[in-house]
């Protein structure tokens, strides 16, 4: 299993990834503090601790972002014993608060304890593609940019998770239409044509309008911007 932490302090970051993977936990952190999302959907974990107080943004952010489209569980970390910090933590779905300094050991066992009961019955965490700076919810059928959410119709969700699972290469029409009715999504070429022109024109308010382009005679095709 993977897990995701986010801190700042090199040296309990390095204690942590040790003690972690000498339980044979995959661990990672970001590459960027700017670009926490980036990294959290890159790495795809089972499980995420974050520290409140981070470069750029609080962790109270980054919880609200991974939130908006993840149920992954979520342990803070905080050297502020004040009870609204905990408060609030809880509030935005945190799953458990520890206070610095910890024990390592006590920290391994909630974590473990966190990933019996998340992961007891074969749940997973969430599909989340990430495109051109966007977040794409296979579950909910949903994409998210710079804090904008833009709800598709399900036609117009299927098309743009085929030609971003295919992103830069082309994808045409037949084999489009092909897997719209292999899904029970019954569609011809004129219904074709009209969803990928409104999926443009919902994509074009979250500044990717120029992210599907037609390739006349070949297809469509999601492009990285």
């Amino acid at each position: 299993m993977s897990i995701f932490i986010v801190e700042d302090d090199i040296s309990i970051f390095n204690s942590l990834k040790e003690r972690l993977e000498q339980w044979s936990f995959h661990v990672k952190g970001p590459a960027d503090f700017n670009d926490v999302m980036g990294s959290f959907i890159q790495t795809n974990p089972h499980l995420v601790i974050l520290d409140i107080q981070l470069p750029a943004y609080d962790g109270f952010h980054w919880c609200r972002e991974i939130r908006a489209v993840s149920k992954v569980p979520i342990i803070f970390l905080s050297s502020r014993d004040h009870p609204l910090d905990m408060v609030m933590a809880m509030n935005m779905g945190a799953d458990d608060y520890i206070q610095k300094p910890f024990h390592l050991d006590v920290l391994l066992a909630k974590t473990q304890a966190l990933l019996r009961r998340t992961y007891a019955y074969g749940e997973e965490a969430p599909d989340v593609l990430e495109w051109n700076g966007a977040m794409i919810d296979l579950k909910r059928g949903v994409i998210r940019r710079d804090g904008q959410e833009t709800e598709l119709s399900k036609n117009e969700f299927f098309i743009l998770t085929v030609l971003v699972q295919s992103n830069d290469e082309i994808i045409s029409r037949d084999d489009l239409i092909r897997k719209l009715w292999d899904d029970e999504r019954f569609v011809n070429d004129n219904t074709l044509t009209v969803n990928v022109t409104r999926l443009r024109q919902k994509l074009a308010e979250i500044g990717l309008g120029e992210a599907i382009v037609t390739k006349k005679g070949l297809g469509y095709m999601a492009v990285t911007l």
